[in-house]
């Protein structure tokens, strides 16, 4: 039965030792970050997971589903003799009102679980530990040729997230438009350690994304002004916040700079550096999928707003 372990079961490690909070135990095989695959019937998606110890006995961690951005869970119940776990949370995103309810078990070298959809019902996920990417300096990677994803004439270099959806990208003018906000862009080749510069304009109250390597997404939002924050332009969805907002007003053409090299990111946006040599956690909300450890795409954001692009040049590296 789906969190049954919540039942008798101590917030963390249990054992009389447990309940002491100033007596360290060993930390759980569990703890750190999962990639999580989730079989929701036909459909097929990613999930993310970190798990983390506060204090010395009590569970705490943050969790990305299907949408949305990385949320924090505030105590995760754990039964160590069994390696088994539980939490639950509210919904964000989802079109639900009750808890989404989610436990877990060790196998193996990785994880294995349940959780509940839309509807309340449950359905499987299975988990591998997040690869530890090494972020060797800028100046010792060996760059590629620049290639033109865009080359100002079609939709060359370029595919959609949903074949069956209508495609509302088109090129008018030399510029890359999303005509009818309705399916994201993805480019043909995958991607390892790499630069990208793009240039776009968008309107009043747009919203769009670049998700780097199909799994982490950069926020294009109209935000002028506004303070920096993870959820908006130039910030990695839930996970990192700009130094500062940099953003010009809707309407005028901004350029984003940007290099990722393993999980290391180092973002300029209209010349100014905003974010620097900064790790991303993990996937965000709407990512392609949870293989971190391998090359990706890159994708842009159709299904939320219009945005047009005139430039997206790629370097990758050797």
């Amino acid at each position: 039965m789906l969190l049954a372990i919540h039942v008798g079961v101590a917030s963390c490690l249990l054992g009389a030792e447990g309940n002491d909070p100033f007596v360290k135990i060993e930390p759980p095989a569990l703890i750190g970050r999962w990639d999580l695959t989730v079989k929701d019937g036909e459909q097929v998606y990613p999930s993310w997971l970190e798990i983390s110890l506060s204090g010395y006995r009590t569970l705490v961690g943050r969790y990305v589903g299907q949408f949305g951005s990385a949320r924090p869970i505030a105590q995760i119940q754990f039964d160590a003799k069994a390696g088994a776990f539980a939490f639950s949370l509210p919904p964000q995103w989802e079109k639900r009102t009750s808890d989404i309810l989610f436990e877990g078990r060790l196998q193996d070298e990785g994880l294995v679980g349940m959780t509940t959809n839309d509807a309340g019902q449950p359905v499987s996920w299975t988990a591998v530990r997040a690869p530890a990417l090494g972020d060797q300096p800028e100046g010792k990677v060996r760059w590629g040729k620049r290639i033109r994803l865009f080359n100002g004439k079609d939709l060359t270099n370029w595919g959609v997230r949903h074949p069956d959806l209508p495609n509302g990208w088109v090129v008018q003018d030399g510029h890359l438009i999303n005509e009818r906000p309705g399916n994201d862009l993805v480019s043909i080749q995958s991607f390892g350690d790499f630069k990208l510069n793009v240039e776009f304009v968008y309107p009043a109250g747009s919203n769009s994304g670049l998700y780097l390597r199909g799994r982490h997404e950069i926020q294009i939002e109209d935000n002028y002004g506004m303070s920096p924050d993870s959820h908006l332009i130039g910030g990695v969805y839930g996970f990192l916040t700009p130094h500062l907002n940099a953003a010009r007003k809707a309407g005028e053409w901004q350029e984003m700079e940007l290099t990722l090299i393993g999980q290391q990111l180092t973002l300029k946006f209209n010349g100014v550096e905003i974010i620097s040599k900064q790790n991303i956690p993990g996937i965000t909300g709407g990512a392609l999928d949870s293989r971190e450890g391998q090359p990706g795409p890159l994708m842009i954001q159709g299904d939320h707003g219009p945005i047009r692009f005139r430039k997206v040049d790629l370097t990758p590296a050797r």
